[in-house]
C-alpha cells in the first residue's frame, strides 16, 4: 500500500473510534462547556478535548514521529514529513445541543499537501474518505459508493450551503452578503459544520458552499473529499481557500457562485 493509503486507513479507523466514543460517552445532560474562544458562543466542551487526545494517542502509537495541528491545542512538531490536521468535533454547538450534524475530521499532509482525509458522522452512520488521486467514497451500513459533485448547475437552481462567524460584527457583514446571494440561488442551507457541508457537496446533496472564517482543521479533510469528487475548493480570484473565504462547487457552478460573491465584498468586516 502507498503512504497515502496507509495514512487514509489510519485516519478512517481513528475517526471511527473517536466518533463512537463521542456518542457513547456523551453525558446524558449534555457536555460541559469548559472554554470559550472568539466569543461566548464559540465553545469548547470536555468531549472536544477528550476526542482530540484519543486521536493523537492512537496516531502517535502507530506513527510517533508525525506532527499534529489540532483545533483544541494538540499542535506538536514532528520529523517524518507527515502532519495530521485534526478537528475532534466540527460542529461543537450541534454536538452541545444533541443535533446530528457534527463530525470528526482527520486529514494527513505529506510534503505540505493533504493526501488523505476522513470525516466521520456517527449520528448519521456515514464515513466519508478520500485519498489524493484515488477518488472519494461514502461508506454506510448499506455499502460504499463513489462520490461525484453536481456540475454545471445554473445558479438560480443551485442549493448553496454556508455558515456564519461567532462575533456580532462578522455576522452582521455575512448577513449583508447573504442578502446579495439569496435572490440569485435556489435557496440557502446552514447546517453548522463546515466539513459536513463539504461532504454534502461531494455527495451531491447541495450544489455549492461558501463561508468566511473557516480554519485549516475545518476544511483539510473535507476539501480533499470535494476535490476528489470532482469539485473546486478555492478563495476569490484563484487564491487558495483560507479563513478569508472558502468557495466550493462543481465545474460551472463554482465560477457562477464566485462571480456572484466577488462584487459583494465578502471579505469586508
Amino acid at each position: 500500500m502507498s503512504l497515502a493509503g496507509d495514512l487514509l486507513e489510519l485516519a478512517v479507523a481513528t475517526a471511527r473510534e473517536a466518533g463512537r466514543m463521542l456518542v457513547d460517552k456523551r453525558p446524558v445532560d449534555g457536555p460541559d462547556v469548559v472554554q470559550t474562544k472568539s466569543s461566548p458562543t464559540d465553545v469548547v466542551t470536555q468531549m472536544d478535548r477528550a476526542a482530540e487526545q484519543l486521536i493523537i494517542e492512537r496516531i502517535r502509537a502507530v506513527r510517533p514521529d508525525d506532527a499534529f495541528l489540532g483545533e483544541e491545542g494538540g499542535t506538536r512538531p514532528g520529523g517524518s514529513g507527515v502532519r495530521w490536521v485534526v478537528d475532534p468535533i466540527d460542529g461543537t454547538v450541534n454536538y452541545l445541543y444533541d443535533l446530528p450534524d457534527w463530525a470528526v475530521s482527520i486529514a494527513a499532509e505529506a510534503g505540505g499537501a493533504v493526501v488523505a482525509g476522513a470525516v466521520e458522522m456517527p449520528r448519521r452512520g456515514e464515513s466519508f474518505s478520500a485519498v489524493r488521486g484515488g477518488g472519494a467514497v461514502l461508506h454506510t451500513a448499506s455499502g460504499a459508493r463513489e462520490l461525484r459533485v453536481n456540475s454545471h448547475v445554473p445558479l438560480d437552481r443551485a442549493l448553496v450551503s454556508t455558515g456564519f462567524g461567532y462575533s456580532a460584527g462578522r455576522r452582521a457583514r455575512q448577513a449583508q452578503v447573504l442578502t446579495g446571494v439569496l435572490p440569485g440561488v435556489r435557496d440557502i442551507r446552514r447546517g453548522g459544520s463546515c466539513c459536513v457541508d463539504l461532504c454534502s457537496l461531494a455527495a451531491g446533496r447541495v450544489d455549492a458552499y461558501y463561508e468566511r472564517g473557516v480554519q485549516a482543521w475545518d476544511i483539510a479533510a473535507g476539501a480533499l473529499i470535494v476535490q476528489e469528487a470532482g469539485g473546486r475548493v478555492e478563495g476569490l480570484h484563484g487564491t487558495p481557500a483560507s479563513p478569508e473565504l472558502t468557495v466550493a462547487a462543481g465545474p460551472g457552478t463554482f465560477e457562477a457562485l464566485h462571480d456572484l460573491l466577488a462584487p459583494l465584498d465578502p471579505l469586508g468586516d
